[in-house]
């Protein structure tokens, strides 16, 4: 009998022989700016924990507090059993933080968009996306049935030309973009895509899952970053990266979070968020309401490593961002960089085709509040050793 599933295998190997095929590490302690991966003390230049809150003292109390009183779990759906009073004071706490009408949480932010997208539009409307918005946004705009049309990336001048173009066709339009590009660490214009959004009577909805904890006010955002309070209809965001926990937010008009409630399917068929989540995630609220000092910090590592950076010779990119792309190009470049990295102590990973369009390979350094200049040094001496070993810089 012939093998059914020989194609897969035919497949790795072909992921293999490219240089394309991805290596899962393994953590063996808490995240901060140094880890345990599979068995080795490493610099960490990979963790979306922007502001080190991921095993931050009063997160941790907040959760075992919550647990001791609430247990692990809500076991049901919030539409059911689930929705305790705990998901409730963060539904409330995030609207507050965001400077919204009102505000829904849910597992994480790839269910958000997989959350909002289906319930704002369908067969009958179109979803103009930038070309490199995220695969939860890509993801939720198939499930949707809309008619997707792209625009090119941060162009608001192509956005313009493509409503004009398409947007008659259908009854409703959405308008949504990353509002900070999770691989080149660019930030959208979203002044201007406002601008000619408000001008198409478009739905606009920004995924500020990379802004949250890094943008704006104490963290507040991209939205709050450009004073776009009560223009943006929808802001989708994560606790899974600067709040150092994990879940989903979808914040704005107060309609369409009822909506959310009544007809957003993650929220309807899957479990809540467990009780140690939420209140951590509030825990992360309250620092960040007390004070800018983490994003403030994490903002001073990004200037210096930046710089330095660039002084060695390496290519950033055009982040603008705690994101630092060192652009490679080469996928089995990227590959052996990353390699020669980790037995030099320093765990940053490549960054290759689907993630990234071929030809654009990298490795991604996610500085975070965490690093202290010491570390910061220390990664920077070892992509100096690499990068002059391997011809990448001189």
């Amino acid at each position: 009998m012939a093998d059914k599933l020989a194609w897969i295998g035919e497949e790795l190997q072909a992921l293999r022989d490219a240089g394309l095929y991805n290596h899962i590490r393994t953590l063996g302690s808490p995240q901060g700016a140094w880890l345990q991966v599979d068995g080795q003390r490493v610099l960490n230049f990979c963790s979306n924990n922007y502001l080190g809150l991921a095993n931050h003292p009063r997160l941790l109390a907040a959760a075992e507090e919550a647990m001791r009183k609430y247990g692990l779990g809500p076991a049901a759906v919030r539409s059911i059993a689930g929705t305790m009073d705990l998901h409730v004071e963060l539904d409330k706490r995030m609207a507050a933080f965001k400077g919204v009408e009102a505000a829904i949480t849910l597992q994480s932010g790839f269910t958000a968009n997989l959350a909002v997208l289906p319930a704002l539009v369908d067969k009958e409307d179109a979803i103009f996306s930038d070309e490199l918005n995220h695969a939860s946004i890509i993801d939720g705009s198939r499930l949707s049935g809309a008619t997707i049309v792209r625009y090119k990336h941060c162009d608001p001048a192509d956005l313009q030309r493509v409503l004009a173009e398409r947007r008659g066709e259908f009854r409703r339009a959405l308008v949504v973009t990353d509002g900070v590009f999770s691989m080149d660490g660019d930030v959208a214009p979203l002044p201007e895509i406002y601008a000619v959004t408000s001008k198409a009577d478009a739905i606009l909805m920004v995924d500020d899952a990379h802004g949250e904890g890094v943008l704006g006010k104490g963290g507040r955002g991209i939205v709050d970053h450009f004073d776009l309070h009560g223009k943006v209809d929808v802001e989708v965001g994560t606790f899974s990266k600067a709040f150092g926990v994990v879940g989903g937010v979808v914040a704005g008009n107060a309609r369409i979070v009822e909506w959310l409630r009544q007809r957003g399917r993650p929220f309807l068929f899957s479990s809540a968020m467990t009780v140690p989540d939420v209140a951590a995630c509030l825990a992360a609220v309250d620092l960040l309401e007390e004070s800018n000092e983490l994003v403030e910090r994490l903002w001073a590592n990004t200037e210096f490593f930046k710089k330095e950076m660039q002084a060695l010779g390496f290519d950033t990119g055009k982040s603008v961002t705690p994101i630092t792309p060192v652009m490679l190009g080469d996928e089995q470049l990227a590959q052996k960089f990353s390699k020669a990295m980790f037995e030099a102590g320093v765990f940053a990973m490549a960054i290759a085709f689907p993630t990234v369009p071929r030809g654009t390979a990298r490795l991604r350094v996610m500085i975070s509040a965490a690093h202290s200049t010491s570390d910061l040094e220390h990664g920077l001496q070892a992509f100096a050793d690499v990068g002059r070993k391997l011809g990448v810089i001189s």
